[in-house]
């Protein structure tokens, strides 16, 4: 089940759990309700909320993170449970004792999918390709040329014009693609614990006050659909974060991607993603099941699932 992105974007809000449902209520009346089951994930992005321990039991005990934000839509937190994997303790046995070698030539792969994906973000809007495809090319074990920040500024030069600058602390477009991110970080933390691995055990990023780690490696391949999302809003004219552009960004787990099992909703994919990497842990595999980022690979990414992310007056 690909299951519903809910954010809580009213202050005040009072979330609880009934019969099965997730009830969001203010001032002793309920605003709505969502079947607890269909809950991918939740996110806290306003004041002065408050949760029932029965909520956030429900919530763990399916694997659904808990997604708490601060300033700037920015993620200061994340509520995960306990046990995600029948084989949970093996599989995070065989992550902790991955090599060195093998944690840089998994790094390459996750590089160089990016900077494919981010290829195909630029061709889906009629700009050069072939720039940052060579630079994928170039990537070697462990990235110690930093080809991925070569292609960072060759991109978002491209993408969102010369004087776009990334600021995480900026409001506009940049408040936007903090807040997709959030988005991302949460479906891919999801799809890592119910794979059985540890979030903050990593391939690559080494910030030791970084509990997420791996999620952080792992949706390396898949922001540039963020930034997708992020161009086709400003294009529409919406350069701000409201109501409705969070609601479009919330939509990211199910639009399409092609993969070589054919067009699947970006959650899936996520998922493929996060068990191949347990399976190359345990010598099951040898390399990780990636997006396709060829020409033409995201073709499909306006297309969606049939299911819904909603905010707190919509859905729940």
């Amino acid at each position: 089940m690909i299951g519903r992105i809910v954010e809580i974007a009213g202050d005040g809000r009072y979330l609880s759990l009934d019969r099965g449902f997730l009830v969001v209520s203010h001032k002793g009346q309920e605003l709505g309700r969502t079947p607890i089951d269909d809950v991918a994930a939740l996110i806290g992005n306003a004041h002065g909320l408050v949760y029932s321990n029965n909520l956030l039991v429900a919530l763990a005990e399916r694997g659904a993170p808990f997604v708490l934000c601060g300033a700037n839509h920015k993620p200061v937190g994340l509520l995960w449970p306990v046990e995600g994997h029948h084989r949970q303790a093996a599989r995070m046995d065989a992550q902790l004792s991955a090599s060195l070698p093998l944690r840089k030539r998994l790094w390459k792969q996750v590089v160089q999918a990016k900077i494919g994906m981010q290829a195909a973000v630029i061709g889906l809007f009629d700009g050069p390709e072939p720039p940052l495809r060579r630079l994928a090319g170039k990537v070697r074990a462990g990235d110690p040329s930093n080809v991925e920040g070569q292609a960072a500024r060759q991109y978002w030069s491209l993408l969102l014009g010369k004087a776009f600058r990334r600021d995480r602390d900026a409001e506009g477009i940049n408040a936007m693609l903090n807040y997709g991110y959030t988005v991302l970080r949460a479906l891919v933390a999801r799809q890592i614990m119910a794979a059985g691995l540890h979030p903050g055990v990593p391939l690559h990023h080494a910030n030791e006050g970084n509990p997420m780690r791996l999620v952080d490696d792992l949706m390396e391949p898949f922001r540039p659909l963020v930034d997708a999302v992020v161009r086709r809003l400003c294009d529409t004219g919406a350069v701000t974060l409201d109501a409705e552009t969070r609601r479009e960004l919330a939509l990211l787990g199910t639009r399409s991607m092609r993969t070589v099992q054919g067009v699947s909703p970006v959650t899936v994919t996520v998922q493929r993603l996060a068990v191949s990497l347990a399976q190359v842990y345990e010598k099951r595999a040898m390399a990780l099941d990636l997006p396709e980022t060829g020409r033409g690979a995201l073709a499909n990414l306006w297309d969606q699932a049939h299911v819904q992310a909603g905010n707190d007056e919509e859905e729940a």
